[in-house]
């Protein structure tokens, strides 16, 4: 099957990319590579806020270069040969390079204030820099809908406004206020279709991509809303900011731990030495490693929750069954990846799970309630 060659090939390539990483950061580091490098650009920048960006631009350019065969596999060749892309080469240099000055003027202000607190705090930098990072996420979620998504699509409010009738009850019955619906022109990069729920306070935005106006019926829209409010309704951006929040502080407190611990292992003096940091890296991504299946696992549990609500909400069991198959194959979506791939790599469960527990839940409410309206034949397992 097209859709699991094409998902099966993406994890091995983030596997080996991952793997990749790690052994070149770690041969970077051991060799003496990363000292070098530092003790050639200190002759240039005597500053050391600015001998650090020159450090991160010089070593983000060579693996930008390293993986560049890599990215443009993955990101390019295979979306156009399974027919997902509609980017042209030059736009999909162009829409990188407009991400990666996005990330450089959001990244560089948060690098060196981390210098900063490194240099401030010694071993406790983890505390004020894990307080900042909370606050920057807090101005990020209010600002990106508004400022930066509209860098990369064009974004407008819904013309159906039957449709936009019905998102606004959806969304007034889970207790928000949405002043508008606004639909964004997903199909200039890609075939696959999304929406979403974005944003905080008075930024809160409802997002459709147009390949889905275009592709779905009123009610399948409604059931993906209906969903995305049920993470809002079952609490779980609230769950989410928390328990990120206590993640953040608990990573940042053992990738500090366990740096400090391991400087003297590659000849380094100190924690703020420059060359030293890529150190930080490599522990991210080991207790990233371990994180993930456990993040995932909680993910998949809320996604199962906003589900039953987008049934209660709409009384549309069939309709969502019908959009949730229809977006895995017009997303290329493995319907029934290996139980190992899913409890470590999906965040949502597979497409397979996922109509199963709506069936039975619409059983459940049919029997119990008489709440569903339309005809669902329940199949059992």
């Amino acid at each position: 099957m097209d859709s699991k060659k094409y998902n099966n090939t993406k994890i091995f390539f983030n596997i080996a990319k991952g793997i990749s990483t790690f052994l070149l950061i770690l041969i970077f580091v051991s060799s003496g590579l990363s000292f070098t490098l530092q003790q050639y650009l200190s002759g240039y920048f005597h500053n050391q806020y600015v001998l650090l960006i020159a450090f991160v631009v010089v070593t983000g350019v060579v693996s930008s270069i390293i993986f560049f065969p890599v990215n443009y596999y993955t990101d390019f060749y295979l979306e156009h040969k399974y027919n997902l892309s509609n980017q042209t080469f030059i736009k999909w240099i162009l829409e990188g390079a407009k991400a990666i000055l996005v990330s450089t003027i959001i990244g560089v202000p948060v690098l060196l204030l981390f210098f900063f607190v490194l240099n401030k705090y010694d071993n406790l930098w983890w505390l004020p820099f894990a307080i900042a990072l909370f606050i920057i996420s807090v101005i990020l979620a209010r600002i990106v809908p508004v400022i930066i998504l509209p860098l990369f699509y064009k974004i407008t409010p819904i013309e159906n406004e039957e449709l936009k009738t019905r998102i606004q009850n959806l969304a007034k019955n889970a207790g928000i206020k949405v002043e508008n619906v606004y639909k964004f022109n997903m199909s200039k990069n890609t075939k696959k279709a999304n929406a979403a729920f974005t944003g905080i306070g008075k930024s809160k935005r409802i997002l459709l991509g147009d390949n889905l106006i275009d592709q779905y019926t009123s009610d399948e829209i409604e059931t993906v809303i209906a969903h995305e409010l049920g993470h809002y309704k079952r609490k779980h951006i609230i769950k989410n900011i928390i328990i990120g929040t206590v993640a953040s502080f608990l990573t940042l407190f053992l990738i500090s731990f366990f740096y400090s611990y391991s400087v003297t292992w590659f000849n380094f003096n100190s924690i703020k030495e420059i060359a030293a940091l890529p150190l930080l890296i490599l522990w991210m991504l080991l207790i990233g490693l371990v994180q993930t299946p456990i993040t995932n696992l909680l993910s998949r549990k809320f996604e199962y929750e906003a589900d039953q609500y987008a049934i209660l909400s709409t009384g549309k069991p069939t309709a969502f069954i019908s959009t949730l198959e229809k977006l895995t194959e017009q997303n290329l979506g493995d319907k029934n990846p290996h139980p190992l791939i899913e409890w470590f790599f999906y965040s949502h469960p597979s497409i397979e799970r996922r109509i199963l527990a709506i069936r039975k839940y619409s059983s459940v409410l049919e029997l119990n309630n008489g709440i569903i309206k339309d005809n669902l034949t329940y199949q059992g397992e």
